[in-house]
């Protein structure tokens, strides 16, 4: 089957050499009893095993391969303090490597060297769909980024991706109105924190509520100065599947972007809101993600000409991320992989496409915030 578009696919070896050090999930301390791991809960395989998905598909021949190289200082710079960047690039030379900057994030000997190419691969994946090289692309990158904030990592991010990508399409190829929509379980901190009060960048933020960081995420937090109603969060109840996250799709992200009149859309994708994630609580499944693809595509059609640009973020599941991965990348090409989802005979029966009033509830309270998305 030929594909419908053009889509760029970027992945980079050094992606799966990422080092999360040897605790499960923060670093390891037997003297509180957190013992080592050979598998941190963030370890580059399960990235890995969604690449060798992808090459093993029928995908591997339509997609358009795309080749990340190191982001430079300039393009860090653009959203991140040089204190934030010289400190990652100096834990980076230890010999054990560093944290991130909160404590739980560790990473290893190189690791500033991995993220540099990590944000590169984002801005050569934005390049080719702003210059018309493919239609829409996939940036299947690690380290995450979202929530990196301008003066700190945190997350397991150490730079924020999908802003450094935004940064570099509006100051070097001048793209003027940019929409990151951000469906990873876990709040998007960092990309909120650098465009608070930024008209020129609309944040949407699909997460679990208070699921990380518990602090964050509240719809009251709805950007500021100019940038008052370009922050749009819409925190989800545990539990919430498939119909759920297509509801606030359809009720609150697809209005913000008719309103807001984006030149380019930003995906920051991440699996963790899964029905198999084991660091959240929700139920969506391959399908769910294909729907909400399929939206976006749609809403890029009709507003920016189909630009749209998915960057890899969390999803900690190395069984079900390949599915999900998988799942994307077939809407965006149009071809079927005839993989399907082989976990959906257990996973269907378990209410992933249930929608409870409570569901609905939140939607429709962050669906009020919409009227205040600034428009061109």
């Amino acid at each position: 089957m030929a594909p419908q578009r053009q889509v760029g696919y970027l992945w980079d070896t050094l992606y799966g050499w990422v080092d999360s050090g040897s605790g499960g999930f923060t670093p390891a301390d037997p003297s509180v009893g957190l013992q080592p791991i050979s598998h941190h809960i963030a370890h580059a395989d399960t990235k890995r095993r969604f690449h060798e998905a992808v090459q093993v598909s029928a995908l591997a021949d339509v997609l358009v391969p795309l080749r990340a190289t190191p982001a430079q200082a300039e393009d860090l710079l653009r959203v991140h303090t040089a204190e934030h960047v010289e400190h990652i690039r100096s834990q980076s030379e230890n010999a054990k490597g560093g944290d991130a900057g909160d404590g739980a994030s560790p990473f290893g000997r190189g690791g500033y060297e991995i993220a540099r190419r990590s944000s590169g691969g984002a801005i050569e994946a934005v390049r080719a769909v702003v210059e018309g090289e493919v239609d829409t692309a996939y940036a299947l990158i690690n380290p995450p980024g979202h929530h990196a904030e301008r003066a700190r990592g945190m997350g397991f991010c150490l730079f924020n991706n999908v802003s450094v990508a935004a940064a570099y399409a509006r100051d070097v190829l001048g793209v003027s109105r940019i929409a990151v929509v951000d469906w990873d379980v876990h709040h998007g901190n960092g990309t909120q924190d650098i465009w608070w009060d930024d008209p020129s960048v609309l944040t949407i933020s699909l997460h679990q509520d208070r699921c990380f960081p518990p602090d964050s995420g509240f719809r009251e937090d709805n950007g500021a100065g100019a940038g008052t109603g370009a922050a749009l969060n819409v925190p989800l109840p545990p539990g919430s599947g498939n119909a759920v996250y297509e509801l606030a799709m359809r009720d609150v992200v697809l209005p913000a972007l008719e309103a807001f009149q984006p030149e380019l859309i930003l995906v920051a994708s991440g699996f963790d809101a899964s029905a198999m994630d084991p660091l959240a609580r929700q139920m969506v499944t391959q399908r769910g993600f294909k729907t909400l693809t399929r939206l976006l595509l749609d809403a890029a059609d009709s507003l920016c000409g189909g630009k749209v640009v998915v960057i890899q973020e969390g999803g900690y599941s190395p069984y079900y991320v390949p599915v999900c991965g998988l799942g994307v990348l077939e809407v965006l090409t149009g071809v079927e992989t005839g993989f399907g989802d082989p976990y959906s005979p257990v996973l269907d029966p378990q209410g992933v496409d249930d929608l409870y009033d409570h569901q609905r509830l939140e939607v429709a309270k962050a669906q009020e915030l919409v009227t205040n998305v600034p428009t061109p």
